[in-house]
């Protein structure tokens, strides 16, 4: 199951950021020629833990949840925009307003401020409310207007993917197993009660005077087939020892399984970072898919106005343009519909891996609240060295391969003291009752039918199979080694997998800053090149030509945006950081 929400969310967000990003362009059909920034790290080798002690399961370099110092998510020195409700529906997202030859250019700073974002919906509660009471005023009392779901925000969505996803619920039981074998190894001295109760029958008659005399009825005698009056015996045994000194071994077996709980916390906080990056994935790869369409609408409106004004001046025989000039118009239309299917389905995906991450029901519709990717002000990206120190300390992987190596420690000191005995208080009892013979009063008579016997005394407990002790330490030393080889092996990985997602990070940054400048050129020369053809000193070509390097670089501005937010909430997954709740 794992493997396949795995790969589902990775279709998703691949479908929703390839196909809504850098897809856009009129006059190609590609699927856009900006790199993308990856997420994926690079796998350390698994841990095992220390047996018979509390083991270290698996604890290669995983995946972990969105960042604490995500874009647009309350970071330090960042600016969230606005959000907006999106419900995920079928239905295109409103057109904007055509823009004019004066108004595609625009200033800096005059319409590009944004809001903080609000986890709230877009309606004002109050508001809301109102138009609640309105709805219902002409219902039937019978009748109940079903309560509008609020729209999930990044903190939330993360936030719900951490509790409610099914691989958490699998750690928290791993991690609930965990916590019993450490109880198991704090109660290792308590003693084993062992206790027989049992009656049977049926007896022959056994009489007597009670004092080991012989026989007193023809019954009791042997060797005919004179039972007497047969009976029925009761019986109890039992026996417990008591450990008093056992040389260390059983203060090792509890600090060996105290880890146990210590790995099963670290491996679920792993799990749970795991879920709540790719929920942070599936987030924002439904903004840019959202963001994309609003850039192939604005487009596919631009395309239109321009088909239109060229089939009126073919309708004036205008010189200016020509017949092929209405074809390419057309080609290219059809390019951006094409585009614009692929974008809604990758919409539809992200929505659906969303529901799944969050655990809504089929039957619930998934809302989400919408904001623009692109941020307003720089985020401090932290530095290399910053970010290897923090997952030095924070990496959930470390803690577990540690206590893995403190509870194999622990097992190689019990298989050195395996050597020596164990010493102890053990106790005993024997009691039997049976109903047809005669209890026998002197100690110096045997009485196998109503004997009464128990007591305590000290005992020394140990094996002599050297040769088995020398091999099963051998073992216990070399799965040592092995972990702690182990554990080199995950600090390189985590090392060379923070490079990897920093670099990609720090590249994301500067691809975001220059697609943004090309995209404010790209207007201007929209401008210059609409004016033209308005004034007939412009042809077709250059018309073309200016809106489909528009149209890139949006498509690869928001590509861009995409990548510089989940590179943060991947480096803060490598750097062992989490998304808080609120944040």
């Amino acid at each position: 199951m794992r493997r396949h929400l795995d790969h589902g969310v990775t279709v998703a967000l691949m479908l929703a950021a390839g196909v809504a990003g850098a897809q856009l362009t009129p006059g190609s059909v590609g699927t856009g020629s900006s790199p993308s920034t990856g997420t994926g790290s690079t796998p350390a080798p698994s841990t095992p833990g220390a047996t018979p002690a509390p083991e270290a399961p698996d604890v290669g370099t995983p995946s972990s949840d969105a960042p604490t110092t995500v874009p647009g998510t309350g970071a330090p020195g960042g600016t969230r925009p606005t959000p907006r409700v999106g419900t995920g529906g079928r239905d295109l997202p409103p057109s904007p307003p055509g823009i004019a030859p004066s108004s595609i250019e625009e200033t800096p700073g005059s319409s590009q401020r944004r809001q903080a974002i609000s986890p709230a919906p877009a309606l004002e509660p109050s508001s809301e409310a109102e138009q609640v009471k309105e709805g219902v005023t002409g219902a039937p009392d019978s009748e109940e207007t079903p309560a509008r779901r609020a729209p999930l925000t990044l903190a939330q969505l993360v936030a719900r993917a951490r509790e409610a996803d099914s691989r958490v619920e699998e750690a928290t039981a791993e991690l609930r197993k965990f916590q019993a074998l450490y109880q198991q190894a704090r109660w290792a001295w308590f003693p084993k009660f062992e206790i027989t109760v049992g009656a049977g029958g049926p007896t022959p008659e056994a009489r007597n005077d009670g004092l080991g005399g012989p026989p007193t009825t023809e019954a009791t005698y042997k060797g005919d087939l004179n039972f007497g009056r047969v009976g029925v015996t009761m019986f109890s045994t039992g026996n417990a020892v008591l450990p008093l000194y056992t040389f260390g071994k059983l203060t090792a077996l509890e600090k060996a399984g105290a880890q146990g709980p210590v790995v099963g916390a670290a491996l679920r906080e792993r799990t749970r970072n795991e879920v709540g990056f790719q929920a942070a994935q599936a987030y924002f790869g439904y903004q840019l898919a959202r963001n994309g369409l609003q850039q192939i609408e604005e487009v596919s409106k631009r395309l239109e106005d321009a088909g239109q004004r060229i089939e009126r001046l073919l309708k004036e025989d205008s010189a200016q343009v020509s017949a092929v000039d209405s074809y390419k118009v057309r080609f290219f239309r059809q390019i951006v519909e094409a585009r614009r299917a692929e974008a809604l389905q990758g919409r539809q995906f992200a929505l659906a891996a969303i529901g799944l991450l969050a655990n809504v029901g089929p039957e619930d519709a998934v809302t989400v609240v919408e904001e623009d990717l692109e941020l307003e002000e720089d985020v401090p990206v932290p530095s290399l060295e910053q970010a290897l120190v923090r997952a030095e300390q924070s990496r959930p992987e470390l803690t577990a391969v540690a206590a893995g190596i403190a509870a194999r420690e622990q097992e190689v000191f019990i298989r050195e003291r395996s050597y020596y005995p164990d010493l102890g208080l053990a106790g005993f009892y024997d009691v039997r009752f049976t109903t047809s013979t005669t209890r026998q009063r002197t100690p110096f008579a045997f009485d196998p039918y109503n004997d009464r016997t128990g007591g305590v005394g000290l005992v020394m407990r140990g094996t002599f199979d050297i040769p088995i002790k020398d091999a099963q330490l051998e073992q216990a030393r070399a799965e040592l080694d092995k972990l702690r080889a182990q554990e080199k092996q995950i600090r390189a990985g985590i090392r060379l997998e923070v490079s990897k997602v920093h670099g990609e990070l720090v590249a994301a940054w500067s691809r975001a800053r220059a697609f943004g400048e090309a995209e404010r050129s790209a207007r201007r020369w929209v401008t210059a090149a609409f004016t033209a053809f308005d004034l007939g000193t412009g042809d077709t070509r250059d018309l073309v030509d200016a809106f489909t390097a528009y149209a890139q670089a949006s498509g690869d501005k928001g590509k861009s945006w995409h990548d510089v937010r989940v590179g943060m909430a991947a480096l803060a997954r490598v750097t062992g950081a989490p998304l808080a709740p609120g944040e």
